[in-house]
C-alpha cells in the first residue's frame, strides 16, 4: 500500500498506477509480436474511451504515449479534442462512428472518424472538401492530393455498428465518388472473444475477411486491419492482424473465459498488474449491541456486539450500490465485510475482528494492503458485472493520484 499519498480534505482517494499500465504494455506488445519481424510488428490502439475506463484519459494517454503507443481509442469527439487539448499528438479513432455535423469538429482536430453507415461517406466527403478546400487556400502550394483518412467498420455479428457484409458492394461504389476522404483502415469488433466453447468469434472472424476479400476484388485495399479486443488478444493469435485494441486487459485486468480453465492459462502466460488501487480511512468507529440495525431501510441487523466502521466512500465514489452486504474490504491486512446499505457518500463496515482497528485507519475497496488483495476483476462477477463497469462506476469527485 502506497504510504506517500496524504489527502487533504474528504478521505477517499485512488491510487493509479502508470507504472503497472506500462508494465501491460509490454506485455501485451511482447505477446503479439512473439516471432514477428520488426517490420512486421503490429501496432497498439490503447483503448481510453470513458476517461480511460474512469482511471483518467489524459495522464495514462500521455505516459502510453511517450512509451510508443501508436493509436488510441476514444468514443466521441469531445473524448478526442479533450486528449488533442492535453498534448496527444499520436493517431487517435473515433470507434463508435460520429453524427452528422460532427465531422468537421473532427477533421480539424485531426481525430479519425469511423465510417459505420453507407451514408457516412457523403457527410464526410462534404466536410473534407471544405476543410482542405480552406487549408489549401491558406496555404500557398498546399498540396492538394491530399485526403483525409477514415477507417470501415463492418458488422459481422455484433448487431450495433457498421456497415452490413451486403452493403460492401455499395460502399465501394460510394467511395469510388469520394475525392477527398480515404480508407485507412477496416475492423469489426467481436461479441464474445472470451467464449471457448461457442463458435460465434470463428464465424465473425470468417464473414470478416471474406468483406475484406471482397473489398479487395473491388479494387478498394482495407488498409490497417484491426480484429482483435482484449479477449482475442489473450487467446486468439489468428486475429491479431496489423493492429490490436487492448482495453481492460491495459489496466491490468483480465476477463472471464469459458471454460473457465482458460483464464488460468491466459493469466500464467500474461501476468498483467491490476493498476487501481481505491482507498478511504475509517472516520467513526461505533460499538453496536446484538439485534441493531446498520444503515437505510435496515438490511443488516447485528447478531453480536459489533464494531462498526464508516468510511468516506459510497456509490457515487465507486463503491457501487450492488455490494450492500456483499463482499469485503481490508482494514489492517484483514478482509472484513461490507454490511448495511451502500449510500452516495458513506459505506459501513463489520471490524469487529480486526485487533487494534482505529479512526484513521486506511481501508482498501479495491488494491493491495500488504500481502492481501481484492481486485475489481474479482469483486465483478460476485454482484454480475464486469470489470470495466466498475472501473467507470469510480466518481468524478474522488481525487486521482498517479504512482
Amino acid at each position: 500500500m502506497t504510504k506517500a499519498i496524504h489527502v487533504g480534505g474528504r478521505p477517499v482517494w485512488a491510487e493509479i498506477s502508470l507504472q503497472a499500465i506500462l508494465h501491460n504494455l509490454k506485455v501485451i506488445r511482447e505477446h503479439v509480436n512473439r516471432g514477428a519481424a520488426k517490420r512486421h510488428r503490429r501496432m497498439i490502439l490503447a483503448v481510453v474511451k470513458s476517461n480511460a475506463y474512469g482511471l483518467g484519459a489524459a495522464p495514462i494517454s500521455k505516459a502510453l504515449e511517450k512509451a510508443g503507443t501508436e493509436w488510441f481509442g476514444v468514443t466521441c469527439a469531445n473524448e478526442g479534442v479533450e486528449l488533442r487539448e492535453s498534448g496527444i499528438r499520436r493517431r487517435i479513432l473515433v470507434l463508435t462512428g460520429f453524427w452528422p455535423g460532427e465531422e468537421r469538429r473532427l477533421i480539424e482536430n485531426q481525430l479519425t472518424p469511423t465510417v459505420t453507415r453507407v451514408d457516412d461517406l457523403r457527410h464526410l466527403e462534404r466536410a473534407a472538401k471544405s476543410f482542405l478546400g480552406k487549408a489549401a487556400g491558406r496555404k500557398s502550394g498546399g498540396n492538394k492530393s491530399r485526403r483525409v483518412p477514415f477507417h470501415l467498420k463492418i458488422n459481422t455479428g455484433m448487431n450495433r455498428l457498421g456497415i452490413s457484409p451486403a452493403e460492401v458492394e455499395a460502399f465501394a461504389r460510394a467511395l469510388a465518388e469520394c475525392r477527398h476522404i480515404e480508407l485507412e483502415g477496416t475492423f469489426t469488433h467481436f461479441a464474445s472473444a472470451e467464449d471457448f466453447i461457442g463458435g460465434q468469434t470463428v464465424t465473425q472472424e470468417e464473414l470478416f475477411r471474406g468483406c475484406l476479400e471482397r473489398l479487395r476484388a473491388l479494387g478498394v485495399a482495407p488498409g490497417i486491419v484491426h480484429i482483435a479486443n482484449s479477449g482475442a488478444i489473450c487467446a486468439r493469435p489468428e486475429t491479431w492482424a496489423d493492429m490490436v485494441r487492448p482495453g481492460a486487459i491495459l489496466y491490468g485486468y483480465h476477463q472471464r473465459f469459458d471454460p473457465p480453465e482458460k483464464r488460468a492459462e491466459v493469466m500464467a502466460e500474461m501476468a498483467l498488474e491490476p493498476c487501481l488501487s481505491l482507498r478511504a480511512r475509517i472516520i467513526s468507529l461505533r460499538e453496536v449491541p446484538p439485534g441493531e440495525a446498520v444503515g437505510y431501510a435496515a438490511r443488516f441487523i447485528t447478531e453480536r456486539p459489533s464494531k462498526i466502521a464508516v468510511i468516506n466512500a459510497g456509490y457515487a465514489d465507486g463503491v457501487v450500490r450492488a455490494r450492500t452486504n456483499r463482499g469485503c474490504a481490508l482494514v489492517r491486512e484483514r478482509r472484513v465485510p461490507l454490511v448495511g446499505t451502500i449510500s452516495m457518500d458513506l459505506t459501513t463496515l463489520d471490524v469487529t475482528d480486526v485487533p487494534g482497528v482505529a479512526l484513521g485507519d486506511v481501508v482498501t475497496i479495491y488494491g493491495k494492503d500488504g500481502k492481501a488483495a481484492i481486485e475489481v476483476s474479482d469483486v465483478a462477477p460476485e454482484i454480475g458485472t464486469v470489470t470495466s463497469d466498475l472501473l467507470c462506476a469510480l466518481g468524478r469527485r474522488v481525487p486521482k493520484y498517479y504512482v
